[in-house]
Parts: C-alpha cells; sequence; structure tokens
C-alpha cells in the first residue's frame, strides 16, 4: 500500500506531505513527469482489466499494483532529448501522453484529483452552472465577444470582468497580471478588440469580506479574508500585505451546496472562493480544483496536512 505524489522538484508543500505521510508509516513515492524518459521509465502489462508492472526512476522500483492513492500536486511536462527534431518531440510527447498517462490515470485508486476532473473542472462556466444547480448562489454572469452585448449588461447594475484561465502573462519579459477590476465608462467607450475572443463580466457583489474555503475530502475550512485596502477590497490577490484571516464556520445550507458540487465534480479537494454580503449572504465565485492551500494553513493554523494526508493514506474505500 503506498501513495504516489506527482509533483515539481522544488516544492514545500509536497515536502510537507511527505514527512506527513511517512509519520503515519505510508510508503511514499515522489515522482516529477519531466523525469520521463531520461529519468523514468515505465513497463506495465495489463492483467485482469488493470494494469500492472512498474515505474522505474535511479532512486527505487514502484509497484503499479500497490498504490492505493495518487495526489496529483504539479507534475510538469515530459523532457525528451535535445536530440529530436520538433517533429520527434511531438510525436514522442503524444506517445507518452496516451501511453504512461493512460496506465496512470487509468489506476482505480483515490485520485486527489484525477486529472480529466481537474481538466474539466477548469472550466469556469461548468463551474458556474454545477454551483447553481446545486444550490449555491452564483453571480449573474455574462460570457461574450459582442461589444454590444457587453454595454448591454452593463447598463443594468455594476459589472466587473475578469478572465478564465490564468491572470498572468508573459510579454517581452515582462510580467503582467490581470486582476479582476471594474468596467467602467472610459471601457465601454472603447471596445475595440473584444471581438477577438470571450469575455468573462459578472455583477458586482457588495461584500463585508471574502472567503477561501478549502474542502479536503468531507473536511471544510473556510478563512474568512478582510483587507484595508481599496484594491484589496476590488481583488485580494492585488495587496497580500493588506489582508488578515481568520478561520469562520460555514453555514450548514452553503456547505450542503458545497458538497454536491464536489459530488458532482466528482473531486476529492478543492479551494473555492466566495463573497460574503453584508447581510450575510454568501455569493460563490470560483472553484480552484488544485489550489494552493499552504499559505492558509500558515495564516490561520489550519490542519489541512494533516487532513490531506489521513485523506491520502486511507485511499479509496
Amino acid at each position: 500500500m503506498s501513495v504516489l505524489i506527482l509533483a515539481e522538484d522544488i516544492d514545500a508543500t509536497a515536502d510537507n506531505m511527505v514527512r506527513a505521510l511517512a509519520d503515519r508509516d505510508v510508503i511514499v513515492h515522489r515522482v516529477n513527469t519531466a523525469w520521463f524518459p531520461t529519468q523514468l521509465s515505465v513497463s506495465a502489462e495489463l492483467r485482469g482489466g488493470r494494469w500492472t508492472g512498474q515505474i522505474r526512476t535511479p532512486a527505487r522500483v514502484i509497484e503499479l499494483a500497490g498504490i492505493t492513492a495518487v495526489w496529483y500536486r504539479t507534475p510538469r511536462a515530459y523532457k525528451f532529448p535535445v536530440a529530436l527534431t520538433p517533429a520527434e518531440r511531438a510525436h514522442a510527447n503524444l506517445e507518452a501522453k496516451y501511453g504512461l498517462g493512460g496506465v496512470l490515470s487509468s489506476m482505480p485508486v483515490l485520485w486527489v484529483n484525477h486529472p480529466a476532473r481537474l481538466a474539466d473542472a477548469a472550466y469556469k462556466p461548468v463551474q458556474l452552472a454545477t454551483a447553481s444547480r446545486c444550490g449555491l448562489h452564483v453571480p449573474d454572469t455574462l460570457i461574450t465577444n459582442e461589444a454590444d452585448s457587453v454595454r448591454w449588461f452593463a447598463a443594468v447594475g455594476k459589472t466587473v470582468t475578469k478572465v478564465f484561465g490564468s491572470n498572468t502573462i508573459l510579454e517581452e519579459g515582462v510580467r503582467k497580471i490581470g486582476f479582476t477590476r471594474l468596467v467602467d465608462d472610459s471601457d465601454l467607450a472603447d471596445l475595440r478588440g473584444i471581438e477577438v475572443t470571450t469575455h468573462m463580466l459578472q455583477r458586482w457583489v457588495p461584500k463585508a469580506f471574502e472567503v477561501r474555503m478549502v474542502v479536503i475530502g468531507e473536511q471544510i475550512n473556510a478563512a474568512a479574508i478582510r483587507t484595508t485596502s481599496a484594491a484589496g477590497y476590488l481583488d485580494w490577490r492585488s495587496d497580500y500585505d493588506s489582508l488578515t484571516y481568520e478561520l469562520i464556520d460555514t453555514p450548514e445550507d452553503v456547505a450542503h451546496g458545497v458538497r454536491r458540487l464536489m459530488a458532482t465534480m466528482d473531486l476529492a479537494y478543492g479551494a473555492l472562493d466566495f463573497v460574503v454580503q453584508p447581510d450575510g449572504a454568501w455569493t460563490f465565485l470560483e472553484i480552484n480544483a488544485g489550489g494552493q492551500y499552504g499559505w492558509i494553513e500558515d495564516e490561520t493554523g489550519a490542519p489541512l496536512t494533516d487532513q490531506l494526508a489521513h485523506l491520502l493514506a486511507k485511499g479509496k474505500q
């Protein structure tokens, strides 16, 4: 019985998890998929509907049949020999994705979280629609690349715009970050270029504070995030120095909706963001199925590493 951790080489959170599992006398295998094929090899045979065999690294041999849980943390892309041509590298990458990746993803074990479920959960339109069906309150949202639709939506009430994917881009050697921002008159006066791609606009939700919720199995950990700055009030990620954190209880109706959301999306772990309005109502913003949790643990003392280690050690029931 063992736990496989798929993570990059330098990752303090993964280091802590290895120690937490070792303290439970759990066998831990930590692997970075970037090691394939130069430092990692695989030999798998299909027997009785399950792939058996080994993954080998210079340090160890990992029996596939002995793995009972996988933590899909932050594995990196395969790295192929530089001698390969671009066409050869693309072919090798595709074969490794469906070969090694297929063997791993077919293992009938506890996944935190399965890569296919992570891929599904990355679509914010899917998140929002699913959360609403599960009973969580979701802001009115528009997805469009039409200028007239933007003007119509913004005319109804205070509006913010957000990105669907990563809010960070690297352009000409400069790292640029796109935070949540209010749509103002100057934006509406010049919407040139909006037709190039889709954009997400949401109705502004009045806030008393925000919540980062970390769900691990059946455990729900909610941390109130408060700010003293105008920038942090709009998007707390823009001013970490202004933030304070406090563990709070989750209302039962919200907890029920969250558990339905996690079950519907088949997720064992998730980092969720909410706005809590002045009247106490909770509004769902998004879920990051692979979101970081170490900083919340550091700021609040919530036993997140312990909870996740317990879940992984238990494996699939």
